[in-house]
């Protein structure tokens, strides 16, 4: 069973902390990691792209000039590619690029995330996280302690003094430990999570 440190807001060590290896001590399958992280961004693709074909440009209705007798190469339409103002050739339309996953593989993606994150040892866990206001510099504080930079925030239930509080920092978001993602944890390179949201993901994903 993996073994953490329990860290306070001041970056001191106050404790140890075992977690679920069936979460957070998987073999890591990169293969299903990289699928998820496709499948995420995919789904945020808008696929509203356009361009007019041939048959859909206005004009063209005869040919340009005779077949024979110009000197010029024919031409049966202005509508043609390599005419200017014509048709784009496999142009492009809208479509939807989202594709499915299925529920135990993006189960077993999330966990092989977290499973990383804990072996590369750079998963933080804090006792707890409370602030008394929404302050920027506060949060700021607590990340400067863990000598952390780039984090994701993982807080277990909706906490608007957390979150409002880290909205502004660069290269930090904050997370509901019910609402993970593999992009997330893999695009930000230190998980910071309380031992509420610890219990919170080992309740969720087990």
């Amino acid at each position: 069973m993996a073994n953490v440190s329990v860290y306070n807001m001041e970056g001191k060590e106050v404790g140890k902390m075992d977690l679920n290896d069936a979460i957070f001590g998987v073999e890591v399958n990169e293969h299903l990691v990289h699928l998820a992280v496709v499948q995420h961004l995919a789904g945020k693709r808008q696929g509203t792209q356009k361009a007019r074909t041939r048959s859909e440009v206005s004009g063209g209705g005869k040919k340009p000039w005779r077949q024979k007798g110009t000197g010029h190469a024919r031409q049966g339409s202005i509508r043609a590619p390599q005419w200017k103002g014509g048709g784009v050739v496999f142009a492009p339309v809208p479509r939807d690029y989202t594709f499915k996953m299925n529920k135990k593989e993006k189960r077993a993606a999330l966990k092989s995330a977290l499973s990383s994150r804990v072996s590369e040892e750079k998963f933080f866990v804090l006792d707890e996280l409370k602030l008394d206001e929404i302050k920027t510099k506060q949060m700021q504080a607590v990340l400067d302690n863990l000598k952390v930079s780039k984090a994701i925030v993982i807080i277990d239930g909706d906490d608007k003094n957390v979150i409002m509080s880290a909205k502004n920092i660069p290269n930090v978001i904050t997370a509901s430990a019910d609402m993970l993602n593999v992009y997330d944890i893999m695009k930000y390179s230190t998980v910071i999570v309380t031992k509420a949201a610890v219990a919170k993901i080992e309740e969720v994903y087990a």
